[in-house]
């Protein structure tokens, strides 16, 4: 995205009592300032979608991605006004992702939004806190907020599932034979458009970000971690779609976002040959669509270098 050269946020009047930030950086964005920058590189996507051929309604889509995301920093204090407490400032970067299909370069998705730095607050009792808001074109705005962490060396990084389950009843898993690579369907994926993946990365999306981990030297990393939960780890945020996803009450929906999870890791790596350290970031989201009466587990990881 871009913002005129000459626009910068200007509270009226200023606000200026002390905000504590999880970490002072030059213009508060505490652990998200260094996202600023380009980032460009590869991943992988699952996603199953609906499907209207009777009795088969799921189609499992599978991607090697190509990724730009690029961060640039909003200028001066995004200003909040409280009621209940005094005023905050916020401090932000607008986002604009872009994914491609590596095999026929189709592209899949694309994401403009924000990221922003929010300091501890006392109504609601909250500490430094971090959100992300961000628009899907498919029909969807989500607000997903969490928290920031550093620590020394590389992180752990889960495993993930694309397992389908009963709504609302995660133990209740519906495993569908489009996961199994070695069982032909015409509701997965054409094998030319899958070139490169394996079973073991649709089995577990987040070995992608584990194999890229290998032989690197991992000096510390950066964990951004939010959810659309409204009610975990920060209160409020969620997620809002179209009349098309949402469908009526009666018939239930097309393909509701139901809830987004995601974690981006800020990683700085040593450089081998003795150059300066070189950042890194991954991520893994997990979005889930409800449609059929179960919910589908959408996953998306990338490893990203920035440029």
């Amino acid at each position: 995205m871009v913002v005129d050269p000459d626009f910068s946020f200007r509270p009226l009047p200023p606000i200026d009592r002390p905000l504590r930030f999880l970490r002072t950086g030059s213009e508060q964005l505490g652990l998200l300032e260094d996202l600023h920058g380009t980032w460009t590189g590869r991943g992988f996507n699952v996603i199953w979608r609906p499907n209207r051929t009777p009795g088969q309604g799921r189609f499992l889509e599978l991607n090697l991605t190509e990724e730009t995301l690029r961060f640039e920093r909003i200028r001066g204090a995004i200003p909040n006004r409280g009621f209940l407490q005094s005023d905050i400032n916020m401090f932000g970067l607008t986002y604009l992702q872009q994914i491609k299909d590596l095999n026929n370069h189709a592209g899949l998705h694309i994401e403009p939004g924000i990221w922003a730095a929010v300091p501890q607050t006392e109504n609601p009792a909250e500490a430094p806190t971090i959100v992300r808001m961000a628009s899907v074109p498919h029909g969807t705005v989500v607000l997903a907020q969490g928290l920031a962490t550093s620590i020394a060396g590389p992180p752990v990084i889960p495993k993930a599932s694309i397992t389908p389950f009963a709504i609302g009843k995660l133990d209740r898993l519906t495993p569908f034979p489009e996961s199994n690579l070695a069982a032909p369907s015409d509701f997965r994926s054409s094998a030319a458009d899958i070139t490169g993946i394996t079973q073991a990365m649709v089995d577990d999306p987040n070995s992608v970000l584990v194999a890229a981990l290998a032989g690197q030297t991992m000096k510390s990393t950066v964990k951004l971690d939010v959810s659309s939960d409204p009610t975990k780890p920060v209160p409020g945020g969620g997620i809002a779609n179209t009349a098309f996803l949402q469908g009526s009450s009666s018939a239930g929906p097309n393909a509701r976002t139901a809830s987004v999870s995601a974690t981006f890791w800020i990683e700085t790596l040593q450089d081998s040959a003795g150059g300066p350290d070189i950042y890194q970031l991954q991520y893994t989201q997990t979005v889930l669509l409800n449609f059929n009466n179960l919910s589908w587990p959408h996953v998306t990881v990338a490893t990203l270098r920035r440029k």
